[in-house]
């Protein structure tokens, strides 16, 4: 067994989990960092550039997710097999994911190509919808190799080794950052190509960091990832899409909510509302990057304890999981619930009036339940690990179906009404942008308790038990 492997099963859980988050967080900040970048560069381009790549990254979002299918399949089966001393296993796994994820990606991404207008179309704001489409029919030229590199980061964080994943979204995101004026503006031969070259940085960008990623994964002090007869088995695909499918479906849910909460906050709170919604969600998706990390560092490690027969462990390490990530949320809270004032004039500075009132209310109340939100991925972590993954997609359903989206719905004024399937509804009771912001944080703690309720449950009906003497593994 690799480093990586023993630590995950031999040595202090919390330093584990530490040291194979830490590079994690770090390389979403590198991604927050890349879409500020991004969007410093289309603003010069003026308000319709803004607004087009705004309005594609809905679809953007629901066509890369068919992409978690082979990345977190291979990251948890993987974990499992080296866990069990399998690395031959494990190498057939990688390929595998390789081959789902390009597949994946060639489908999804020639479907929204020759119908990246109708779809921009269906979200809404035809001014923008040729230049939205086009960055689109761009960007998801990209799918099949930014699948395979996924694919690949999956393996090196399966086998405890994130900082591979972090030197891969580095290449990723300096590629794209450095690109992006010469291929929008133009240099030298390079014709300015506009929105169209902000995409084309972008699909590069997956471009060099692929490369990097093939390259580590052929050993340089490194496991190496790729079998050296590598063969097609339809049982390996199988047991991928058993254990990714899930998850896909988890941000297919996700993404049709949150596009359905932003009309919601458009009909409700006007320009005010959506600007207060959008920094709230800015400053939560930078706030919760801890725990982000933390659940992928989390499911390695339960996966891997599973695989070496450590059933006790598994369990221990998705306790010290929710306590770090509770912990840590908890903290940035606090840091939110005092100063709301500051974060919101950080981003949006010349913020005034209704539109300041109610993104300082946001970002209050956001910070009650930045806890939950921690302990709730946590907690997912456990189940996953286990290959659990049908557990949390019920949770999400339930949370963002069950309870945001109805619960927003009462923000709308009570003569707002719309048809569905030949029936006119009238969900709105008038409650204006508090019940969306309540909507969410309400949803995050619902989540939380449920899946603590439940997680206590499935550990006393054998979760990590039944989990460890799955056959195949």
């Amino acid at each position: 067994m690799t480093s990586g492997g023993r630590d995950a099963v031999t040595g202090s859980v919390p330093r584990t989990l530490l040291v194979l988050a830490v590079p994690l967080v770090a390389q979403n900040v590198v991604r927050v960092v890349q879409q500020i970048v991004d969007t410093v560069w289309v603003g010069r381009l003026g308000e319709d550039a803004v607004a087009a790549v705004g309005l594609s990254v809905p679809v953007v979002a629901l066509a890369f997710a068919v992409l978690v299918t082979p990345f977190v399949g291979t990251q948890l089966l993987v974990s499992r097999r080296v866990g069990a001393d399998d690395e031959a296993g494990a190498r057939r796994l990688v390929f595998h994911g390789l081959l789902l994820a390009c597949a994946g990606g060639v489908v999804v991404g020639g479907t929204v190509t020759v119908g990246a207008e109708r779809l921009v179309s269906l979200v809404g704001d035809p001014a923008v919808t040729p230049l939205a489409a086009t960055y689109l029919a761009t960007v998801v030229l990209g799918l099949p190799v930014a699948g395979m590199s996924d694919a690949l980061e999956g393996g090196f964080v399966g086998w405890g080794d994130s900082r591979a994943s972090l030197y891969v979204n580095v290449a990723t995101v300096l590629t794209n950052v450095a690109l992006d004026p010469v291929f929008i503006f133009g240099v030298g031969p390079v014709p300015g190509m506009g929105v169209r070259g902000a995409a084309l940085a972008t699909v590069a960008g997956y471009v060099a960091g692929f490369c990097l990623a093939v390259w580590l994964s052929v050993g340089r002090g490194r496991p190496s990832l790729l079998p050296s007869s590598p063969s097609l088995s339809a049982a390996e695909l199988r047991e991928l899409l058993a254990v990714g499918l899930p998850v896909t479906g988890r941000q297919v849910v996700r993404q049709t909510v949150r596009v359905l909460v932003v009309g919601v906050v458009a009909v409700t709170g006007g320009a005010a509302g959506l600007t207060a919604y959008t920094v709230g969600s800015r400053v939560a998706s930078v706030a919760v990057l801890p725990s982000v990390g933390l659940q992928q560092a989390t499911q390695s490690v339960v996966g891997q304890n599973l695989g070496a027969g450590n059933r006790s462990r598994a369990g221990h390490a998705t306790r010290v999981g929710v306590a770090l990530a509770v912990g840590a949320l908890a903290l940035l809270g606090v840091v939110q619930w005092a100063v709301p004032e500051t974060l919101a004039h950080l981003f949006v500075p010349g913020l005034s009036g209704t539109g300041r009132a109610l993104t300082v209310a946001y970002l209050t109340i956001l910070a009650y339940g930045y806890p939950a939100i921690g302990a709730a991925d946590l907690l997912v972590a456990g189940f996953d690990g286990a290959r659990r993954t049908r557990t949390s997609f019920v949770v999400d359903l339930l949370k963002y179906w069950g309870v945001r989206l109805p619960a927003a719905a009462l923000s709308l004024p009570t003569a707002f009404s719309v048809s569905l399937l030949g029936v006119t509804l009238s969900p709105g009771l008038g409650f204006g942008m508090a019940a969306i912001f309540w909507a969410v944080t309400g949803s995050n703690v619902l989540a939380a308790v449920g899946l603590g309720v439940y997680y206590r449950y499935a550990v006393r009906a054998g979760l990590f038990s039944q989990s460890a003497a799955v056959p195949g593994d």
